[in-house]
């Protein structure tokens, strides 16, 4: 009996064989006209990325304050902002703040309290940057307290009163050796004297970066005297508020439109005479930080004493108040 043949087997069609996908790859990074989003890769940080999607390396604080990180693990999303997004640095459960300090004198070894060890100034410096706290001028948080610069989220500033010599010598070299800047407030009956900077070295320092304004002429207290008529106290409002500012032209080549009171003391007659005079910010002493939404003519600096250990000296950074809106 003849055997049936052997099946023979169909041959493969397109139908037949399995499907395989092809193989899709996401680009790397995705950009619209506010963010870049990218996935990191071994060694990437903060300032590395900075540096690659927004072509500057000191806009890391802009991706560690929006991702509230500083390194990323290999494949982890990042998102980094091209520009600012919270102009006022509040939100829902409260508000930036920007520490401003305040030191007098500095000397080899403190004395008084206003006179500060360098080592002890060198110490809290040191402080400042091993805990990530970016030093920011005078400058950029006044363009924050008109809501037109965005800060880093652990903002200092750093500023000196009267215009001490030994400034040059103590704090200048640790200042440029941290990348610091700070603002000097000299009264300018003291410029020259034996103790003060002179003229020369202050247009130096400000041709380095450094910051000069006002702190008035002598440096009394500008609110009225008991007994002093208000014409006299007039014509010594116009000696304190604008022949400072006649000299800085004369001598820096450019006036001062912000003044530190003397003591820190002011009241409502002070600061209209101020306004009259062209001043548009004015700082206190008073220990307590500015947000962005502070009285220009009345913002707050804390004042650093020669008998504050480091602990003492981190109560004064706070920078973020917790108030949340209700």
């Amino acid at each position: 009996m003849p055997t049936a043949p052997a099946a023979v087997p169909a041959p493969e069609t397109a139908l037949a064989r399995p499907m395989t996908p092809p193989e899709t790859r996401l680009p790397e990074t995705f950009e619209s006209e506010d963010f870049v989003v990218t996935f990191a890769k071994a060694g990437d940080t903060a300032g590395g990325l900075a540096a690659r999607f927004l072509g500057d390396a000191g806009k890391a604080w802009m991706v560690e304050d929006y991702n509230g990180a500083a390194a990323f693990e290999p494949g982890h999303q990042v998102v980094i902002p091209k520009r600012p997004w919270n102009l006022s640095g509040t939100e829902p459960t409260g508000y930036q703040i920007v520490p401003i300090l305040v030191y007098h004198n500095l000397g080899p070894q403190s004395k008084g309290r206003l006179t500060i060890g360098v080592a002890t100034f060198e110490e809290q410096m040191r402080y400042l940057k091993k805990q990530g706290y970016r030093v920011i001028s005078l400058s950029e948080f006044l363009e924050f307290a008109s809501l037109r610069r965005q800060l880093p989220r652990k903002s200092v500033v750093l500023t000196f009163d009267d215009g001490w010599k030994p400034f040059r010598e103590f704090a200048y070299p640790i200042l440029k050796e941290l990348g610091f800047t700070a603002t000097l407030f000299i009264y300018s009956d003291f410029v020259g004297a034996r103790s003060a900077l002179s003229w020369d070295e202050i247009r130096q320092l400000g041709q380095e970066g450094f910051q000069i304004e006002a702190h008035s002429k002598t440096h009394s207290d500008l609110r009225r005297r008991q007994g002093e008529s208000e014409a006299e106290h007039a014509q010594r409002m116009q000696a304190e508020l604008a022949q400072p500012l006649a000299l800085f032209q004369r001598h820096l080549g450019r006036t001062s439109h912000i003044l530190a009171f003397p003591y820190g003391a002011q009241d409502d007659d002070v600061l209209k005479r101020l306004k009259d005079h062209g001043y548009v910010a004015a700082f206190t002493v008073r220990r307590q930080g500015a947000q962005s939404f502070v009285p220009l003519l009345t913002i707050h600096r804390s004042q650093i004493y020669s008998d504050m250990g480091l602990e003492e000296f981190q109560k004064n950074l706070t920078v973020f108040n917790e108030e949340p809106i209700r």
